[in-house]
């Protein structure tokens, strides 16, 4: 389906979803949660939890299912993000209260900070690998460890971590979370210049792209200021290593995690309705998950808020 498309409100140099129609924004706009209950569809699930202690158990939970189903012979593997991170050290109480012994199991780290021409080191404090082993997997008791061969972080050569997605390794579940600019992982909208001066590539164009460094959307480097960098600005790189989609789709299932931290009330509910729709534009890359097979949005009632204005 083929949208109009306006002049970004936030950079002109840039694509994303302020471009989109405002019949569409006005739309979404009016969705009540319980609105947003009711997307649900074949292929599209949304749930919803009444406390975070309910929605960051599941999402540490979605770890430890894909992982018991993981054996020598038929190794199975999670793809997880660092936004959110609250699930990260519930996974590693769970796999020591219980024994589990998930050293056939694997991970893949959804994305990196990249500077300086390389990733950012693991001595870097943004480092998002650094985050993954201090919070969840350096705590696994030692006898339970996954193997670090099992563990694949996204680096500036981009072939290992490519390679390892269809290495025969089963991805059972891609977790995400939603950012200010609609990404999952960075799949950030792309810069209006070159050939998407005058339109957005198509869904089809996107869908098309892999694990790559990216420029990031001045949104996103904003987001990241406020949400790991206390607002400044200066500490966070300008570009990144991301999953692509042509790795997202290789897993059999898309779950992504709405907290109510990282994106706000309306693009909570714009991403949900654009994919309960099927509107795939990739000024809201997000929307392109409306063609995944199995996607599930999982959001924590207290976090959905309200769109109506209010002054503060």
């Amino acid at each position: 389906m083929s949208m109009t498309h306006h002049t970004s409100a936030i950079s002109a140099d840039w694509w994303d979803y302020t471009c989109l129609d405002k019949a569409l924004i006005d739309e979404v706009a009016r969705l009540t949660p319980r609105d947003l209950g009711r997307l649900s569809r074949p292929g599209f699930r949304v749930v919803l939890y009444d406390t975070l202690e309910d929605f960051y158990l599941a999402e540490a939970l979605e770890y430890i299912a894909a992982w018991r189903q993981s054996t020598d012979d038929n190794p199975v593997g999670i793809c997880g993000p660092i936004g959110p991170t609250e699930q990260l050290p519930l996974v590693a109480r769970i796999v020591n209260a219980l024994g589990l012994d998930v050293r056939s199991g694997h991970f893949w780290g959804m994305d990196e900070w990249f500077l300086g021409g390389a990733e950012t080191p693991v001595t870097h404090p943004l480092s998002f690998e650094r985050a993954d082993r201090e919070l969840c997997f350096s705590r696994f008791e030692k006898p339970l460890r996954i193997p670090d061969a099992h563990l694949h972080f996204p680096k500036a050569d981009t072939h290992p971590y490519r390679a390892s997605w269809t290495a025969g390794v089963r991805c059972a579940v891609m977790q995400g979370g939603q950012g200010d600019v609609k990404h999952w992982a960075f799949n950030d909208p792309l810069p209006r210049r070159g050939q998407y001066k005058s339109a957005p590539p198509s869904a089809a164009e996107y869908r098309k792209l892999a694990t790559r460094v990216v420029e990031l959307h001045p949104l996103t480097i904003a987001q990241n200021a406020r949400t790991s960098g206390g607002g400044n600005i200066s500490l966070v790189p300008t570009q990144a290593i991301t999953v692509g989609p042509v790795e997202t789709w290789l897993a059999e299932k898309v779950s992504i995690w709405h907290a109510g931290a990282h994106d706000n009330p309306f693009g909570q509910r714009l991403t949900a309705f654009m994919i309960a729709k099927g509107l795939a534009d990739t000024c809201v890359p997000m929307s392109l998950l409306a063609d995944h097979p199995n996607v599930q949005f999982n959001y924590y009632r207290g976090g959905l808020g309200s769109c109506a204005v209010e002054m503060h």
